[in-house]
């Protein structure tokens, strides 16, 4: 079992999605425990306070880094404690894959204009982003991630197999998929895909995936 847990200022941002389809699956067939932590559980003020002015001046608040040192103190993870930040190395299936294989993860979620440098300096063993863009705080992120690794553990899909065919599974892009009708407001299903030829359609979806890919890139080969 994938112990996860989360650390974050907005816990209830996690109830709705990880009560639903494949994230909610993984759990109840005990592939995964969420644990989702409140971060001001984890402050000594009555406002319960996680951010101050940034040293130096300038718009904006920062995240204090002492909750975040006294929860991963009492959570004492084993684990990849990763902090969600634009300065980290963008998150691929390949993180998924290995997150999967872990016994425990714990998920470290910023708000704010950002959070002190000493939480990436002195806990975290990851710095990890979706992208060159700025989300307002951690969450989303978070259940991206939760999301890409949970369908990855054994009974979180019924058929294990579509995760083994997706886009990023040892390949770059994966082809196009198609459903009945046959033909719909003009636009077909292609020949090859209805042609019941095994081999036929494994090469068109071998190199529909390597097009896809090239076109994605920019390039005339494979990135």
């Amino acid at each position: 079992m994938l112990r996860l847990s989360v650390l974050t200022i907005f816990p209830e941002f996690f109830a709705g999605p990880l009560s639903l389809s494949i994230p909610a699956r993984a759990a109840a067939c005990r592939a995964v425990e969420y644990r989702i932590v409140d971060l001001r559980d984890f402050t000594h003020d009555r406002h319960r306070t996680v951010d101050d002015y940034p040293y130096g001046g300038g718009a904006g608040m920062v995240m204090k880094p002492e909750p975040f040192f006294e929860a991963v103190d009492a959570l004492r993870p084993t684990g990849p404690v990763v902090l969600l930040t634009p300065r980290g190395t963008p998150f691929t299936q390949d993180h998924a894959r290995r997150y999967a294989g872990c016994e425990e993860l714990l998920l470290l979620c910023g708000h704010y204009k950002d959070v002190d440098q000493r939480v990436a300096d002195g806990l975290a063993t990851e710095l990890v982003s979706l992208g060159d863009f700025v989300l307002s705080g951690g969450e989303p992120a978070a259940l991206a991630i939760i999301d890409a690794t949970v369908r990855l553990l054994p009974g979180a899909m019924s058929d294990l197999d579509s995760a083994y065919s997706d886009s990023f599974f040892d390949r770059e892009l994966s082809a196009p998929s198609y459903t009945r009708p046959v033909e719909y407001r003009g636009l077909s299903v292609p020949e090859v895909l209805l042609s019941g030829d095994h081999k036929r359609i494994a090469d068109w979806r071998r190199e529909e995936g390597e097009r896809l890919s090239r076109e994605r890139h920019g390039t005339s080969g494979v990135a």
